[in-house]
């Protein structure tokens, strides 16, 4: 039995959510000699050691600790260390060179020059390849009520603070069957930068008609309660009554969800209906072959699709200074990336595995990471 340790990267400047969870990897070390087998990885299994930092997404914070059991296991004398800061902060901690990957739920934008910066601290196009694919749910605390339905201009008009009832009839005309109370609605947002909040908002602006603003990392709509991080954001609606948020499926616990409206059905969020979303959405237009954004599709009528989903990212450089830092995010994201790293996380998190297409063409390009 190996002894792990999942840490916060205390990276210098970032006002981090702090994280310590000590995990325990049995039998680990037990495992194939080559982790080749699952991942295509050419990395043989106990040859890593040193200190891997990376930061961002704290959606990705479940998955996360299941990464880390898992590709400590295999290398137990490499010490993994991540802080979910946020990806708008663990973008820009890779970009400042803070650390030597992030976790990001919301791909490289060029609208403020960011995609530039990242390439120049690269020097070349950096990689970004997705990780971790999971819906958003709509999650809320109202005495009583255990599911709802609503369409995405009821979810949007909540949000920004113009609907301001349980029982207003836009909620109640689409559940009949509900006793809804006329409690105030407190709406819950992200305080810090997210790509939560980025896909979230994406979602109601693609998606509504009744929402007027642009998706960004920051929530732009003043009122309600502003929480610190995911689990800031789930405490604050389960601390509360009449409160409605929203956070990565996999960390919601015991709170009600909503069931969205897609076409002429109402849909739930679960891996399931996330990954049906990514198989039908187009890749970014004009990036490199290392870059796999995705334009998620938040308008399809696929039947049993749920539109509102994170489509998460772990970004690296295709070469670093040293061997000993390429080898390790090199071993790392192989692992990530690798069926036995995809299972990890959706048995952990229950996010949705990368398809086969997928996944193959991530393994094909964190492969050939290399030293400078």
């Amino acid at each position: 039995m190996n002894r792990t340790s999942f840490r916060a990267a205390l990276v210098p400047g970032a006002a981090a959510l702090a994280l310590s969870i000590s995990l325990t990897a049995c039998g680990a070390s037990n495992e194939s000699t080559e982790s080749g087998s699952d991942a295509g990885s050419s990395t043989e299994t106990g040859s890593l050691s040193g200190e891997l930092n990376g930061a961002g997404s704290s959606a990705q914070e479940k998955a996360m600790e299941a990464w880390s059991t898992g590709f400590q296991g295999l290398n137990p004398d490499v010490t993994l260390n991540y802080n979910p800061l946020g990806s708008g902060d663990g973008r820009t901690q890779f970009i400042e060179g803070g650390t030597l990957f992030a976790g990001t739920d919301s791909y490289f934008s060029d609208d403020e020059g960011e995609l530039s910066k990242a390439n120049e601290r690269c020097g070349s196009d950096v990689i970004e390849v997705p990780s971790y694919v999971s819906p958003i749910a709509v999650m809320f605390n109202l005495e009583g009520v255990d599911a709802l339905n609503m369409d995405s201009d009821t979810i949007a008009k909540i949000f920004d603070q113009k609907i301001t009832k349980w029982n207003d009839p836009a909620i109640a005309d689409q559940n009949p069957d509900v006793e809804l109370p006329d409690t105030d609605i407190t709406t819950v947002h992200r305080q810090d930068d997210s790509g939560t909040t980025k896909n979230f908002t994406d979602y109601l602006g693609k998606a509504s008609d009744s929402w007027s603003y642009e998706a960004e990392d920051a929530f732009p709509v003043k009122g309600g309660v502003a929480a610190e991080g995911t689990s800031g954001v789930v405490a604050a609606v389960t601390n509360g009554n009449g409160t409605i948020g929203y956070a990565d499926e996999s960390q919601v616990g015991d709170l009600s969800v909503v069931s969205v409206k897609v076409g002429d059905e109402y849909v739930a969020p679960s891996a399931e209906s996330a990954a049906k979303v990514v198989a039908v959405s187009p890749a970014v237009e004009g990036r490199p072959e290392v870059d796999m954004a995705v334009d998620v599709d938040r308008t399809t009528e696929e039947a049993g699709s749920y539109p509102v989903i994170l489509l998460s990212y772990l970004v690296a450089c295709q070469t670093y200074p040293s061997a000993d830092e390429a080898d390790l995010v090199k071993g790392f994201l192989e692992y990530v990336v690798s069926d036995e790293g995809q299972q990890a996380a959706a048995d952990n998190a229950g996010s949705a595995p990368l398809d086969a297409d997928t996944a193959s063409r991530a393994q094909g390009i964190v492969e050939a990471i290399s030293a400078e």
